[in-house]
This record gives structure tokens, sequence and C-alpha cells, in this order.
């Protein structure tokens, strides 16, 4: 192959970039930081396996997401609609919406957490001028189109990168330390609290249910001559998104474990910010805020598009975007409003969506490995025993999570 041919053929895959960038922003959301911070500070390097490992599982569910879509044209929402019974869609759709409504709480919080710290506002108007950005962010899309969209979350995930990866640069973690994190291990109920947290806010479910939606949308259901190459480059596309997301996830919790030295006992976002100040100066600080304010506005816009595309497609029944902006932002403004710890309520929402993740995963399994539905795509038994496994591993985590809260171990 020539250098032409291949610059050219580069190019090509290039321009099929985009849809797992906007499922990434899932990734690196408020709730994230509230985790990966929280287990820094506290555990110090402990936890790093558990964002390595949600990452890796990630790639291969955000890549199942998007062939589904691809091979059948279909969102994964519109796959369950025509295989499930009126009562089974309905109490299906009725458990997404709470894991929409956790998400969108833990994106207008951090939001709100970030103009408390940037501007000292109140943490209730800050979280009502999140929604309010976050509602013109979604006009993008629905106005200018999905490419468009895509430039301003890609945009916007750069800026959070920058943000987190800025104390990394001032004081780099030890390696060894970094290292001995890979080792899977806990200390403790706490520790397993936050890992389901971290895995809730890594592996989103509404990230799944919209990466099959918008790989539909931006190729359509391709022919069987080209739907090979879309997947190539599909698969191309997923790598470079969760890599980088995984990236800034790792320098939240690495940032966090370097400044406040882990074996902190109590913590907010502001006093992270506040600790980050005092250990790597005030530019990293600020960088920090920035990244958590970039990290609300955009995960937000992406979250309630994804509501969007599960309502539509379980019930055929959409609402508009402004009245759906209203009903998913109510459960952000009551915690505002009663004053509950907006960090706390972070972590929690993510254990929220770590309960949520099964209803996803195993349904994609199921579909993906199905000759029916995917035709000469569906997976290779290889790849279908490792989701088995991915899937094994949240449910286990969950309930181990249910037994030691019920215990109080």
């Amino acid at each position: 192959m020539s250098l032409s041919s291949a610059l050219s053929r580069a190019r090509g895959t290039a321009a099929l970039f985009g849809p797992a960038f906007v499922a990434a922003i899932a990734y690196v959301d408020p709730g994230n930081v509230a985790t990966n911070v929280t287990a820094g500070a506290v555990y110090g390097y402990l936890l790093v396996w558990v964002v390595v490992l949600a990452n890796l599982m990630a790639c291969l569910v955000q890549y199942l997401s998007a062939k589904l879509g691809l091979a059948t044209g279909a969102s994964l929402p519109e796959s369950l609609r025509d295989r499930l019974p009126r009562g089974g869609r309905l109490a299906y759709w009725a458990q997404a919406e709470v894991v929409a409504m956790a998400t969108d709480l833990a994106e207008v919080l951090g939001g709100a957490i970030a103009l408390t710290i940037l501007f000292d506002l109140p943490l209730l108007v800050g979280g009502v001028i999140t929604a309010v950005v976050s509602t013109a962010l979604l006009m993008v899309q629905d106005r200018r189109g999905q490419r468009a969209f895509e430039r301003v979350i890609t945009t916007l995930l750069v800026v959070i990168a920058v943000g987190f990866f800025a104390g990394l640069f001032v004081d780099p973690p030890p390696a060894g330390a970094v290292v001995g994190g890979l080792v899977p291990a806990f200390d403790g109920a706490g520790s397993v609290l936050l890992a389901a947290g971290m895995l809730g806010a890594t592996v989103m479910p509404h990230a799944v249910y919209l990466h099959s939606a918008l790989a539909r949308d931006r190729h359509g259901r391709p022919s069987a001559t080209a739907l090979p190459g879309i997947l190539r480059a599909t698969r191309f596309d997923v790598g470079a998104a969760m890599l980088l997301a995984g990236a800034v996830n790792l320098a939240m919790l690495l940032v966090a474990a370097t400044s406040l030295g882990g074996g902190t006992q109590e913590l907010s976002l502001p006093a992270a910010h506040d600790a980050v100040g005092q250990s790597l100066g005030g530019v990293v600080a600020a960088l920090f805020a920035i990244g958590l304010l970039a990290s609300g506005l955009a995960s937000t816009s992406v979250g309630c598009y994804a509501g969007a595309v599960v309502m539509s497609g379980l019930l055929r029944r959409s609402v508009p975007l402004l009245v759906r902006r209203v009903i998913t932002m109510v459960p952000a403004v009551v915690i505002l409003a009663l004053g509950v710890d907006p960090t706390l309520a972070l972590v929690i929402s993510q254990v929220v969506l770590s309960f949520g993740l099964p209803f996803v995963l195993i349904p994609l399994v199921l579909l993906t490995r199905s000759r029916a539905v995917m035709g000469s795509v569906a997976n290779h038994p290889v790849t279908t025993a490792v989701a088995v496994v991915v899937v094994a591993l949240v449910i286990t985590l969950n309930l181990t999570l249910i037994w030691l809260t019920v215990t109080g171990a």
C-alpha cells in the first residue's frame, strides 16, 4: 500500500470518529470526579486497579453497543421494545428513568460545586446555571445536527483532560505506588462502596443506551460490504475515546492520592480543590475546577440526550426537550435546596448507577451474541465469554455491597 493510499484510508477512518467521544463524556462526569478523588484521598493508590479494570470493561461494552446499532439499525432501547411485553417495557423504562435521574443528579451537582469554587455562587444558583447551559448545548444537537454536537462535546472533553492532567505534570505520583495499586485489594466496606461507585461512574448505563443510537444515527445501517470497515473504524473510535477517558479517570485518583496523601477521613470536592491548591498551587487548582465545570456542563447535556433516546426507544414517546430538562433536574435542585452534602450525594448517585448496570449489560450481551439479531457480526464465543465475566463482576460487586451494608461489616 502506497503512502498516499494509507493516508487516504487513515483520513477516511478518522472521519468516522465521533460517536464514542460523545459517549466518553459519561465516563468523566462529576460522579467520576467525586468517586475517584474520594478514593485517592481516603485510600491512596489502593483502588487504581478499579479504574483500570472499569475502563477496560467500558471498551468492550461501548463497542458492543455501537455494533448493535450498526448491525441492526436500531438502538438498544428499540431492540428491547420489540422483545418485551407492554408491562415489561414500562417496568424497564421506569428503572432506566431512575438511573437517568441519578445521572443528572451527579452532573448538575458537579457543575454547581464547580461554579461555587470558581465564583463563590450559592450551590442552588450554580445548579440552575448548569442545567440552563447544558440545555443550550443540547440545542446545538437539535438545530445543528449530530456532528456539530460531537465537535462541541469533544472540545469540552479536551478541556476536562487538561484540567485533571495538570496536577500530574506538576507533581508526578511515585511509580512504585501506582504499580502497587494495580493489584486487586480492598480495605473494608468503605472501599467496596467506593469501588461500586467508581464502577457505576465509569461503565455508565445511559452511555450504553446512547452509543447504539449515536452509531446508528451517524452511519445508518451499513450494507453487508460496508459494515466490516465501519466496525473496524468504530473499534478505533471506541479505543481512542476510552483511552482518553480512562487516563482522565486515573489522573483524578492519582492527583488526589498524591496531593492529599491518602488516609483522609472526610472529603468534599471544595476541600479537595483547596488541598490541591495548597499542594500544587493556585493555577492547578483553578484548572481542576474548570475541568469539573466542563465535566458537569457536557455530561448533563449528554445524559439528557440519552434519557430521550431511552424513552423514545422503549415507549415510542417523546417529551419536549425543555420539559424533560426540568423533570430530570428536580432531584438535584431538591438536594441542593435541602443542604445535603453534595459530594456524598454524588458518590451515592454513582452507586445507584452501578445497580442499574445489569439491566443494560445482560440484554446487550444476549442480543449481540445472537446470529438471528446480528447476522454475521454476532459476537465470537470468546467475546461473549469475556462479556459474561464483565457482567458477573458487576453483579458480584453489587451483591457484596448489599451484604456489607446489611451486616454492617
